[in-house]
């Protein structure tokens, strides 16, 4: 049933005032349903089974959409307007308890119009934060009327002395959707995470499920860690969150979360992350801008159950293109920023080199199941076309309950994943003529792969010892060779590919001395247009 316009309005001043969950909130305005039980006096510790049992009940009942029914001088404003709403550092939440965080609300306007409740937990008790113009500076926007006072918020972000002793910098922001993102020191805003992902390229109508209600709990003095919780609410599912942010180095996020699907689901993505790119060294279709490489991530790591490490490098299709990587029970995977070096972007503003990779390490729910990678095309560089996720084989089916655990970390440096070797940079050219005097192939393309780290540099006064390992399904592998790299510490792999036009080749290779792997499996999809 859907609320009248006047009690959507006052929907946040319900909660405030009963105490009462979205959940309750439509349960109480369904014909013949029996009023919410009151409260137990004296009040139970807020818990992470109170979200479970409210996503639980929410899942029983028919999607109900959050009310978007902002006023037009919030939801007319441009990008630049709507950045001027900064929420004051001095009126900053979490204060109380004498620790390290801060909260920091974010304002509805622009493209966020969904408002979403906002509660934090101090010793024991949920409380929402109510809306407050006093909260913000709105710069140079002005407004004819004022803001209606029961406006709701889009989101949040908590602050830490992450870079800083002294200054409490931006450690992880909720803003939109499920999405979310966070960071380490020295890092820049990057890709993205979010709750989950619903038929991502297909099939059916995807859906972008919003976490509309958060808790978080108010830090210790001594506290090394913040918790969140969210409940998650969509048109096929429900669900509960958990999020226990560990500040550092690289930061650390510990993710549970119970699902409760409302109805069949096609294609579910676990531990979803999201990111940008546009061209690098092997894709320079759109290479007209001064810089020479434009994105966020630039490949695909797994770690599959057989212990091998496979590296994809991220492309911008001419289509969308979903690659699946099928495994039993998969020991991690991630969107990776390989490439640090400036001069490979030179984008003084926005920092490439600086943006952080997020890898995730599942814990608990990723058995028989595939990791799966969607690329999209993209003409420019403000839009997120990757998105990779984990996803069951088995089929998801209304009346479940299924739960999910899993670590994901924000981190600039991979030999902590893995101590061989990896392959750096990727490039594809046309084969010059062999030494016969013999032209190449017209179909044919050659790959060009840097491969440094792990004991590649033990090798290189002996590189004999090493040996390039290549395989193609759908293509001809015509020519191969290996040279030393003294620039990267390392080797460059060259291979001469043969396929059909129209015909999808899968490239892989890897380097090896003796029957010892010395570096992951690189692989490639291939084209011939």
């Amino acid at each position: 049933m859907r609320l009248p316009s006047f009690a959507r309005r006052d929907a946040l001043k319900l909660i405030a005032a009963a105490g009462l969950s979205w959940p309750a909130l439509a349960q109480a305005q369904q014909p013949g349903a029996q009023p919410p039980p009151a409260s137990p006096q004296p009040q139970s510790r807020f818990v992470y089974d109170d979200v479970v049992r409210r996503a639980r009940d929410l899942a029983a009942l028919p999607y109900e959409a959050l009310r978007n029914d902002l006023p037009a001088t919030l939801t007319g404003m441009n990008f630049d307007q709507y950045r001027d709403l900064r929420f004051r550092p001095d009126r900053s939440l979490l204060q109380q308890g004498g620790g390290p965080f801060r909260m920091q609300m974010f304002h509805l306007g622009f493209i966020y119009r969904t408002p979403v409740v906002v509660n934090i937990i101090r010793d024991g008790i949920a409380t929402p934060i109510p809306y407050a113009a006093a909260l913000f500076d709105y710069g140079r926007n002005r407004f004819e009327r004022p803001l209606p006072v029961d406006l709701g918020f889009a989101g949040f972000r908590i602050h830490h002395p992450l870079n800083d002793p002294r200054v409490h910098d931006e450690l992880i922001s909720f803003l939109g959707a499920s999405y979310f993102r966070f960071l380490g020191r020295g890092q820049k805003y990057g890709l993205s995470a979010r709750g989950i992902a619903i038929n991502t390229a297909g099939p059916g109508q995807e859906e972008f499920p919003v976490f509309r209600e958060f808790w978080v709990e108010t830090p210790s003095a001594e506290a090394q860690s913040c918790q969140i919780y969210a409940l998650l609410d969509g048109e096929s599912l429900t669900g509960a969150f958990r999020f226990t942010v560990f500040p550092a180095q690289e930061t650390v996020l510990d993710i549970h979360c119970t699902l409760f699907p409302r109805r069949a689901i096609p294609k579910l993505g676990v531990a979803p992350l999201t990111s940008m790119f546009f061209y690098a060294e092997n894709d320079r279709r759109f290479f007209d801008d001064y810089r020479p490489e434009l994105h966020d991530s630039d490949g695909l790591l797994i770690h599959s159950d057989t212990g091998e490490w496979l590296w994809r490098p991220l492309r911008n299709p001419r289509q969308v293109e979903v690659s699946q990587f099928a495994d039993r029970q998969v020991r991690g995977f991630g969107l990776m920023q390989r490439d640090r070096i400036f001069e490979h972007y030179q984008d003084l503003d926005l920092n490439y080199e600086l943006r952080p990779s997020y890898w995730v390490e599942p814990r608990e729910g990723f058995t028989d199941g595939r990791v799966e990678l969607v690329e999209i095309p993209t003409t420019d560089e403000t839009n997120d076309n990757i998105v990779a996720y984990w996803v069951p084989n088995r089929a998801v089916d209304q009346g479940q309950t299924l739960t999910f655990a899993y670590r994901v970390v924000s981190t600039m440096t991979e030999s902590r994943l893995h101590p061989g070797g990896f392959a750096l940079n990727t490039f594809r050219t046309k084969p010059i003529a062999l030494g016969s005097g013999e032209q190449a192939p017209a179909n044919a393309t050659r790959f060009i792969v840097d491969f440094v780290g792990g004991d590649l540099e033990y090798h290189l006064n002996h590189p004999d010892s090493v040996q390039v390992v290549p395989s193609a399904t759908n293509a001809r592998i015509t020519r191969t060779f290996l040279i030393p790299n003294p620039q990267s510490r390392g080797f460059r792999a060259g291979i001469d590919v043969v396929s059909d036009a129209g015909q999808t080749a899968d490239l892989r290779a890897f380097l090896r001395t003796g029957n010892r792997a010395l570096t992951e499996t690189w692989t490639f999809p291939w084209k011939v247009e």
